[in-house]
């Protein structure tokens, strides 16, 4: 956990609440904007997203890439800020 980004800490330090999407480890401007468009504009939706695939990681990076064009840096970072908020909150 040393090497914990910055971003990450935060979104981490607080239970999700009305974040908005770009709140999330790993979603850069862009694909916020692609998750915006695809309905996803709070930081709760896409956690949403990730307990109805059972929060398996590598579906949820699949399905961040094909259907919101995210890199695959950007999936790993993001499937991996969801599993920690989870491990920390629920």
């Amino acid at each position: 956990m040393d090497h914990m980004s910055p971003r990450l800490r935060a979104f981490l330090s607080e239970p999700m609440g009305e974040k908005d999407i770009a709140w999330v480890d790993g979603v850069s401007r862009e694909l916020a904007i692609n998750l915006i468009t695809k309905g996803f504009n709070k930081a709760y939706t896409l956690l949403g997203q990730f307990l109805l695939m059972h929060k398996n990681e590598a579906d949820f990076q699949k399905w961040l890439i094909c259907c919101c064009g995210a890199t695959e840096y950007e999936a790993k970072e993001s499937s991996n800020c969801l599993k920690q908020w989870c491990a920390c909150f629920l």
